[in-house]
């Protein structure tokens, strides 16, 4: 009986995150039935599709035991460049679109330039960019918010298959990220430099461009987040992409990956957690919770939600331990 307990202990620890979720969504359908409402779920995932694919690029650092604090600059600055581009040169939005992706590019050049080559602690280096992204980004609007035209924002409100857009997108990142961490070599390069780099690095990987390649995928990523979340709200503020990198952070933890990289997964594991992240807001406003009280209650469930992961990763670990001393 003993096997089979702890059997059943290791499916449901490796399954927290799915668990949560169906928790998260049980509770909020009982206290607001609108909350179950299809419109409702599929604004959530809507809502839930610029900070997903944004989360999905983070997953990718997070894996070769990387961060990435600078993907709200640069969905920032990425966005402010197409914007203001398109304001003076009237271009088409797919041009728009590859200047911006162009501009998520340098910035996570940049940033694995200074991992990898100066040898910089990525917390620092992207910490550095984060700030210097914000401040070039004021220095090029002035602070002002600048908008974009219809044909934009008419992409954030079109639907494909009676689907909205942003989800299209989103699924298509996921499935092309899902493809290279599954089925091709880099993927086995990244899970295996996050595990160990050293190790890595004797078993023939060039650990420093496969952090690069990460690191440069969460830009291009960051960016395209960054457009997708315009098309939606029209415009580019001071404060667009402010706070965007710990909602992602927390969306690939939520959804199972580790911060100490080598464990984790996009599908279903960041899906869920930027979904969950954006299922609390959305059930929060549905319940009518105090306006005051929303972010202290978002932030009590994220934390006790990394929490329980954090536990579950210990006690598998135990498990692990256990079974090998058993066998």
């Amino acid at each position: 009986m003993r096997p089979l307990r702890q059997g059943t202990l290791t499916i449901v620890l490796q399954n927290v995150p799915i668990l949560m979720f169906v928790g998260t969504f049980v509770v909020f359908g009982l206290l607001s039935p609108r909350f179950l409402e299809y419109q409702s779920l599929e604004n959530i995932v809507k809502q839930a599709s610029y900070i997903g694919i944004i989360a999905v690029g983070m997953t990718f650092v997070l894996l070769t035991g990387g961060i990435d604090l600078s993907v709200g600059s640069n969905m920032y600055v990425s966005a402010l460049a197409a914007g203001l581009l398109m304001q003076k040169y009237s271009l088409p939005p797919l041009l728009a679109l590859l200047i911006c992706l162009g501009v998520g590019v340098a910035f996570g050049w940049v940033n694995a330039f200074a991992v990898t080559r100066l040898r910089i602690i990525s917390f620092v280096v992207t910490l550095a960019t984060q700030f210097a992204g914000r401040g070039l980004g004021w220095m090029l609007s002035q602070s002002r918010a600048v908008a974009f035209p219809r044909s934009v924002t008419a992409l954030g409100a079109a639907q494909w298959l009676g689907v909205p857009c942003p989800i299209v997108i989103f699924a298509a990142v996921v499935l092309g990220a899902w493809i290279v961490l599954n089925r091709t070599t880099l993927g086995r390069q990244i899970y295996a430099t996050g595990h160990g780099q050293e190790a890595a690095h004797k078993a023939g990987i060039h650990t420093r461009r496969v952090q690069a390649t990460a690191y440069v995928l969460c830009g291009v990523l960051a960016s395209l987040g960054g457009f997708v979340s315009v098309a939606q709200l029209g415009n580019v503020n001071s404060g667009f992409g402010q706070m965007v990198e710990f909602q992602a952070i927390a969306a690939a933890v939520l959804g199972g990956t580790s911060l100490f990289g080598g464990v984790g997964n996009v599908f279903p594991g960041t899906v869920l957690g930027a979904i969950l992240i954006q299922m609390v807001w959305a059930g929060l406003v549905a319940t009518q919770t105090d306006l005051y009280l929303q972010p202290l209650i978002a932030a009590a469930i994220i934390f006790l939600a990394v929490l329980l992961d954090s536990l579950r990763n210990t006690q598998l670990a135990k498990l692990g331990r256990h079974n090998i001393r058993m066998e």
